[in-house]
């Protein structure tokens, strides 16, 4: 059964700094993108970060870079995202995803979320 279970969101003042953490089972991770994805209330999902090669390649969205940094440990199937200065306009529910594409089908899997509150 696959999983992608979130944690470490929480209220934290701007300026302030958070670590998500996404803990994959189910899957073999190594074999995946993995991508941080945010929702705001009244606004569609957007990228925030992601893999976007074998090689560790990253992207980010504008918003965020310079701020946020993910990384991944494929020994402990385990994404990261380090977010450093966050700004109220960074509040969201942030959600991790794991996508792979082979010749015969696409997988697509996404956690449940986890709420980041940027507040003083």
């Amino acid at each position: 059964q696959v999983q992608l279970v979130e944690s470490g969101g929480g209220l934290v003042q701007p300026g302030g700094s958070l670590r998500l953490s996404c803990a994959a089972s189910g899957f073999t991770f190594s074999n995946y993108f993995m991508n941080w994805y945010r929702q705001a209330p009244g606004k569609e999902r957007e990228l925030v970060a992601g893999f976007t090669s074998a090689g560790g390649m990253t992207t980010y969205a504008d918003s965020v870079k310079g701020r946020f940094t993910i990384s991944r440990d494929n020994a402990k199937n385990t994404v990261y995202l380090q977010m450093n200065s966050l700004k109220p306009e960074d509040t969201a529910v942030y959600y991790c995803n794991a996508k792979r594409t082979t010749v015969l089908r696409r997988y697509d899997y996404w956690g449940q979320g986890t709420q980041v509150t940027v507040s003083s």
